[in-house]
């Protein structure tokens, strides 16, 4: 019966015998879990930060947008004046929508003084702020009548006004320039990347057309987004007298299929970069190999007297595959406390959160333990079936 305690005590006295040798074998697999683990818990950060982003303007949204979403060889975008205001309204009537509003978008120069920002601005009608769930730190929304005569008012978001004005500053009634005119700032939201005017100020004042840009449609649950989408492809390809639905003049995205879209996408980023890293493992694995080698060799007359006072076969085996899963298992252990510090460092500078996954925990241990277990298995085997009479005259 082999005593499993003894053989491991005596594989660490071995292994204390040659500390420096000991940390170098376990350096690559030291590293190899460290990479791993933070890879896969920086990819798992920046998936949550995205999805995050994309929830806060609701998962029940869908967008409608001009131009063809299917596309090959020979086929165009399509044209991007497709979508109008009548468009939008006649949305609203449709089963299972909450509310709707039409979206003109494009680009701008904010100007404050000596500060000047360059920012995507959206011209919105009075609904947009339910559709979207804005929250507001400063001010209020537009008033109809606003939205509806053309004022040159804006909202911004809480880095536009930190760029523009500094830290905390109260901007309401303040004036800032869009694409030289003046505009009074009457609202500041929580996060967005756009600036909001009044859909009639961004048609007529600022881009002089009076197509949309895209069409933003909340829906009273996100059960129904796909019944409802599909409701509203077949009311837009009606309205624009187009039969097959392969040569539609719009496309339709909603939050749950970009978030679907943005974790596939990341899911497969992280598990090639994951793949990537995961080599410097069987490198490690390899050295391994070889160090277990040279300490047979070493131990060769060691074997011998063992195998002399009776040891048997099985006994030098499990001794060798020991001290090869306790030098894996104490790398991956450590290469764990690496790749969480390293994660947490990493994540804290690209302002993601901080997760290492179970997952990653799990495959460092099982990685460890195998690769203990596949690269110690030959040099324990070795060592097990020397002859002890060659054993004990070796030099």
């Amino acid at each position: 019966m082999i005593d499993v305690k003894e053989l491991i005590i005596l594989s660490l006295d071995q292994l204390k015998g040659s500390l420096v040798r000991t940390a170098l074998t376990m350096l690559g697999i030291v590293i190899g879990i460290a990479s791993v683990i933070t890879i896969i818990s920086l990819g798992e950060g920046s998936t949550k930060s995205i999805v995050d982003q994309i929830s806060t303007f609701g998962t029940n949204v869908i967008t409608v947008s001009p131009g063809q979403a299917r596309r090959g060889p020979g086929q165009g975008g399509g044209t991007f004046d497709t979508l109008t205001k009548a468009d939008s309204q006649t949305i609203l009537n449709l089963d299972n929508i909450e509310a709707v509003s039409a979206v003109v978008s494009g680009q701008t120069t904010l100007v404050n003084g000596s500060q000047s920002v360059s920012s995507s601005v959206t011209g919105v009608e009075g609904t947009y702020a339910l559709v979207q769930s804005l929250k507001f730190s400063q001010g209020d929304f537009f008033a109809d009548s606003q939205i509806d005569g053309q004022s040159k008012i804006v909202i911004l978001n809480d880095d536009l006004v930190e760029e523009l004005f500094g830290q905390s500053a109260s901007v309401i009634g303040e004036k800032i320039r869009l694409n030289g005119k003046t505009f009074k700032i009457v609202g500041v939201i929580e996060g967005g990347s756009s600036v909001l005017v009044p859909i009639s100020t961004a048609q007529k004042i600022l881009f002089g057309h009076d197509y949309l840009n895209s069409i933003s449609i909340k829906v009273v649950d996100n059960k129904l987004i796909e019944q409802t989408s599909t409701d509203i492809e077949n009311l837009l390809l009606s309205r624009h007298k187009i039969d097959n639905p392969d040569n539609a003049d719009f496309n339709l995205r909603n939050a749950l299929e970009m978030i679907d879209s943005v974790s596939s996408m990341t899911g497969t980023l992280t598990t090639v970069l994951g793949g990537i890293a995961a080599i410097s493992l069987l490198v490690g694995g390899i050295g391994i190999m070889n160090i277990m080698l040279v300490t047979v060799t070493e131990r060769t007359r060691d074997i011998g007297l063992l195998k002399a006072i009776g040891a048997k076969a099985k006994d030098i085996l499990a001794q060798f595959l020991i001290e090869s899963l306790v030098l894996t298992l104490a790398g991956g252990l450590i290469g764990v406390i690496l790749g969480a510090s390293l994660t947490y460092f990493a994540a804290n500078a690209m302002s993601i959160p901080f997760i290492v996954s179970f997952k990653s925990i799990f495959l460092a241990v099982t990685v460890s333990a195998s690769v203990g277990v596949l690269f110690g298995w030959y040099p324990a085997k070795k060592a097990s079936t020397l002859n002890p009479i060659d054993a004990l005259r070796y030099e």
